[in-house]
């Protein structure tokens, strides 16, 4: 869609065929706008192997955009990587997310045999040449189970120089924090494209807790008055559009190559924002 920036949704596979139903027609109102591309999650450990696949297939065929399978190695042997590679070169798709992936509850410590994101890279690329454009992860914040923030940099730039062609960042509310993570990057050599990853705000005590969960600061200002609101949805939403797109704004105006709006399997609230922002369709 975009030479200079590109724009991109994030699904997860349903657990229901209603809740799949449902993604698909998010998917269809999404895709008249044009986007670059969608991506679709890969539960912990490989637990949504099946659904993950089935949701790319019909994504990129049926709904016709280019789809992005997340892929991650924990749990997976590189026969299960490879199987999984093999379909989606044949099914046309052209671009992966690369994740070590998260553990599944209970599970102290990764297993399969590739243990870390940039092996998974290295793997794709051994195995498929330079057919899949590699995304990778980036953590403006740090990784929740990284020992350091320096630590952090360091694992981002051995993924990236692996194989990796750019990055979407897990999501944030504090642009600063992008700024300094790809100044941070640029100069450890990696001029790759880091494109922010976008949450929109609906629900604040869910938001709190998968916040929480994963490492995303909420900032205070924004956590007091998103509680000060209590259960007033409409007010909360309204804030949250408001906050997320003056960030957005600020991103784009600061040079961020694109957007990548983690959906959760809606479409208003990611296209709240594209409106104020009066992207391109």
């Amino acid at each position: 869609m975009s030479q200079e920036r590109r724009y991109s949704f994030e699904f997860f596979p349903a657990k229901t065929e209603a809740g799949h139903e449902k993604l698909l027609a998010t998917a269809r109102q999404l895709a008249a706008y044009n986007p670059d591309f969608f991506s679709c999650t890969y539960g912990a450990g490989g637990s949504t192997r099946d659904r993950t696949l089935h949701t790319v297939l019909q994504l990129n065929g049926d709904v016709g955009v280019a789809t992005a399978p997340h892929l991650s190695c924990v749990g997976d042997s590189k026969d299960d990587l490879r199987d999984l590679l093999n379909q989606y070169r044949e099914a046309g798709i052209q671009r992966i997310v690369a994740l070590r992936g998260d553990l599944p509850s209970g599970m102290g410590m990764a297993s399969g045999e590739l243990r870390y994101a940039n092996e998974l890279v290295e793997f794709i690329r051994a195995e498929t040449g330079e057919h899949f454009h590699i995304e990778i992860a980036a953590y403006p914040e740090m990784h929740p189970q990284a020992r350091s923030f320096e630590d952090d940099l360091s694992n981002f730039v051995r993924k990236a120089k692996a194989g990796a062609d750019s990055a979407i960042t897990q999501y944030f509310f504090n642009a600063d924090s992008y700024f300094y993570f790809v100044d941070r990057v640029q100069k450890l050599g990696v001029d790759m494209p880091v494109v922010p990853g976008i949450m929109p705000i609906t629900n604040y005590s869910k938001l709190a807790r998968f916040s929480d969960a994963c490492g995303a600061e909420i900032p205070r200002w924004i956590r007091k008055q998103l509680e000060a609101y209590g259960d007033d949805i409409a007010s909360i939403q309204a804030y949250g559009e408001q906050v997320i797109s003056e960030m957005c704004e600020r991103l784009l105006q600061g040079g961020a190559p694109g957007l990548h709006f983690y959906t959760l399997n809606q479409a208003e609230p990611s296209l709240a924002i594209w409106n104020n922002l009066k992207l391109p369709r």
